[in-house]
């Protein structure tokens, strides 16, 4: 298997890069254990270090991995930049407070001395996919490797330099040798790793059905794993919220990353009250937004990742489309190179098309009709899913409300788009995944949380 980095704008091959060899990745394993080894005992004041000087090069660095993360994925130019500069945002937040969050924790008990306190577990597995190509690692990575653990990556094949480029920051930045690598391995050998002795967790950021195997074979070697699954994101729209600001919120939501996002504004719950007026907004806005080069900065959203992605996006929407929705923007594939799909909207989305159904993973909003918010609330929680949720309401209590108690998700914002913070906490529920990634959460899963006892 070669790993092949493709122009979703022209279709243009613009690198490649061979498997790691079965005896490569042995003797890489065999160094990021013996780079935790001597990791996990290193000060924190060495550790606080390096990721001050990789907050530092990710800062210094943004416009030429923005150029990267865009030529390889397809997002527009200034939304990678700012990727980069999120990636430094976690890596200060996790210099700053990484030692407190590791702190033993007394426990009056009827030793002399009771307390529990938190190791690295060692390797760790890091699975990542294409969308976000430098957060999703990060975000996985700093945490980990803050907490003691090594971290080997396997990226997502059609974002090798990315993941070239991640392995040299490391470096760059002063971490021991091998502590993180990258390695290019097709989903056999993906397995064969999981299974190794010394790999003693995984993460994994992707789809459902990735998602199931990757547990499946980590339950079977009795190893940690987080997952971060997909989403179809609901956004509740109520009769008295600020349509006009309701709108643009999720039309960014929608759009942000040419909507390839697991948290992306997915399905646009609308009270019969107010329907009629967001879709002739909603429609407006998404026929306004600019579908272009990606490295234009008028561009709003770019080409697809690939095209077999916006051949099966094109799917969704006919599907659906047959079983009773309205196409009422965009739905057609353009006659150009590259994986190029325009701003769609979907109205009249009932329970038993694709939009209802299944993930949507691009630039398509969904309306689905509801008479009130008891029912906007239960078709909400009607899916298989549980990443994100947001609510749209002038009555913060009743928004905070709907989200803090109704909402069967695992990010639940009110007059706002869900996104991640290095702050809060990250994952979802249901077939949206487990565990958690981010703030104090995230850099305790990959640690064993050890008990002592002194009499």
């Amino acid at each position: 298997m070669t790993f092949t980095a493709i122009d979703p704008a022209t279709g243009e091959t613009l690198s490649t890069h061979p498997d790691t060899s079965p005896d490569e990745l042995a003797a890489i394993v065999e160094r990021a254990h013996a780079a935790h080894l001597a990791w996990r005992d290193a000060p924190f004041t060495r550790r606080v270090e390096n990721f001050q000087i990789l907050a530092g090069l990710l800062r210094e660095r943004k416009d030429e991995y923005g150029r990267l993360m865009t030529s390889e994925m397809g997002k527009p130019l200034a939304q990678a930049v700012a990727e980069a500069e999120k990636c430094a945002t976690a890596a200060d937040y996790y210099a700053e407070n990484g030692e407190a969050f590791l702190v033993p924790v007394s426990a009056p008990t009827d030793a002399s001395r009771s307390y529990w306190t938190y190791r690295p577990v060692g390797v760790v597995l890091a699975i990542m996919p294409w969308n976000f190509p430098f957060w999703q690692v990060i975000r996985c990575a700093v945490p980990a490797i803050m907490a003691g653990n090594a971290v080997l990556l396997k990226h997502a094949p059609s974002v090798p330099g990315c993941a070239v480029a991640l392995e040299e920051l490391f470096r760059e930045s002063g971490f021991p040798a091998g502590l993180f690598r990258s390695v290019f391995v097709d989903t056999d050998a993906t397995g064969d790793l999981i299974d190794h002795p010394l790999v003693q967790g995984v993460s994994l950021t992707g789809s459902v059905r990735a998602g199931k195997a990757v547990a499946a074979r980590a339950g079977a070697a009795i190893k940690k794993c987080v997952l971060e699954l997909g989403g179809s994101d609901p956004s509740i729209v109520l009769a008295d919220a600020d349509l006009d600001a309701a709108v643009a919120s999720c039309v960014f939501g929608r759009l942000l990353n040419t909507g390839q996002s697991c948290i992306a504004a997915k399905r646009f719950l609308v009270v019969d009250d107010v329907r009629e007026a967001f879709e002739k907004k909603l429609i407006a806005h998404m026929k306004a937004a600019v579908m272009g080069d990606p490295l234009d900065e008028a561009s709003v959203i770019g080409p697809m990742a690939r095209v077999d992605l916006r051949d099966a996006l094109h799917d969704q929407v006919v599907r659906s489309v047959q079983a009773g929705a309205k196409l009422r923007l965009g739905g057609e594939i353009p006659e150009r190179p590259g994986a190029w799909y325009p701003p769609t909207v979907l109205t009249d989305v009932r329970r038993g098309t694709a939009a209802y159904e299944e993930e949507i993973f691009g630039p398509v909003a969904s309306v689905l009709p509801v008479k009130d918010t008891a029912e906007a609330v239960r078709v909400a929680n009607d899916t298989r899913f549980g990443l994100g949720a947001s609510v749209y309401t002038a009555d913060d209590g009743l928004g905070e409300s709907i989200a803090a108690e109704l909402l069967d998700a695992g990010n639940c914002f009110v007059n706002g788009i869900v996104k991640s913070d290095p702050r809060l906490p990250f994952g979802g529920v249901k077939e949206s995944g487990y565990g958690r990634e981010l703030s104090p959460l995230g850099i305790l899963e990959f640690t064993n949380v050890k008990t002592v006892w002194v009499r």
